[in-house]
């Protein structure tokens, strides 16, 4: 299975969230996957919890030892990367360990950028 059939069967799975939605959802974690390098060049989303991909799963299995606070398998988890790719793949994999509302950002952070809505200096320290 190619990469773009992959990306179109987990978008099949999710309801995505696009920038001028994600400023009216209450109660959702929104969840970084970003590299340090982006999120210090471009800012972050308010807000927002950075999460190094490698551990995703393992800091937001909402049953494991090893979750990160703040959250239940009833939260709306929505994911963000650059521009909408990889969040998509990750928030199918969140789904798979419990989240069935996760889901990401349509054009990622720099959509969200884009539509001049609020950004902080980026570069926080990640969740690993």
């Amino acid at each position: 299975m190619s990469a773009e059939a992959l990306l179109d069967e987990a978008r099949r799975e999710l309801r995505r969230v696009t920038p001028a939605e994600l400023e009216h959802l209450e109660n959702a974690l929104l969840v970084d996957i970003r590299p340090r390098h982006n999120r210090a060049a471009e800012g972050e989303i308010p807000g927002s919890v950075a999460v190094e991909r490698i551990v995703l799963e393992w800091r937001l299995d909402p049953n494991g030892d090893h979750r990160i606070p703040g959250f239940d398998a009833d939260t709306t988890v929505v994911v963000l990367c650059n521009e909408g790719y990889a969040s998509s793949l990750a928030a199918r994999d969140l789904q798979r360990v419990g989240l069935p509302h996760a889901t990401d950002l349509v054009g990622g952070f720099r959509a969200y950028a884009a539509a001049g809505l609020p950004v902080r200096p980026g570069a926080s320290e990640a969740v690993t």
